[in-house]
């Protein structure tokens, strides 16, 4: 736990440096089977997140992972169940709420996936296919944290939330054909 922590924070200080020496946001490459998707990250709007996000990148945690959770006109949501539907635990500890940092969940916009508990989220992350305000802070109550945006692939997440899903024991969105993300990378930005 402490690892995670000093992990964590030294990611938060080392994007916060990297952040005020250029203010090019973290592109992030995912390879699915179905098609690239590239995000850009904005550890300026949300650090916390950002940092976690990287590290579970880095460390290969997304590789191999399936879309889960597919709802046409909603979103598609990944970062917790292998093909098998085995869960895979994420190492860290859940982190800090940053809905309130003037993102907004617009369409082609990636988000961290949680429970009720406002900052309870870890691993898992969805991307809205259209625009979902009502997952936005609003009234002093928290939303969702959305923390970057497609720049390439919008096309993909649309098809991967096109695929006809089925319900299997907890799943009730689970797409009938597996689409994975083969790996996650930090990319350069040019």
């Amino acid at each position: 736990m402490f690892k995670r922590i000093f992990s964590i924070a030294f990611l938060t200080t080392f994007l916060a440096t990297a952040q005020a020496e250029s203010p090019t946001p973290i592109q992030v490459l995912l390879t699915t089977d179905l098609g690239d998707i590239r995000l850009e990250l904005y550890p300026d709007k949300a650090p916390v997140t950002v940092a976690n996000f990287v590290n579970y990148v880095q460390n290969q945690y997304y590789d191999g992972l399936i879309f889960h959770r597919v709802i046409q006109g909603f979103m598609i949501q990944a970062g917790g169940y292998t093909p098998e539907l085995s869960a895979r635990e994420p190492s860290g500890s859940s982190i800090v709420n940053e809905s309130t940092n003037g993102l907004k969940n617009e369409k082609g916009t990636i988000a961290m996936a949680r429970q009720t508990d406002p900052n309870s989220a870890k691993a898992q992350f969805f991307l809205n296919v259209v625009p979902n305000w009502s997952l936005n802070a609003r009234n002093g109550q928290p939303g969702y944290t959305v923390f970057g945006k497609i720049i390439q692939g919008t096309n993909v997440a649309d098809k991967i939330s096109r695929i006809s899903t089925k319900a299997v024991g907890p799943f009730a969105n689970l797409p009938e054909t597996p689409v994975r993300i083969i790996k996650a990378e930090v990319v350069d930005s040019k």
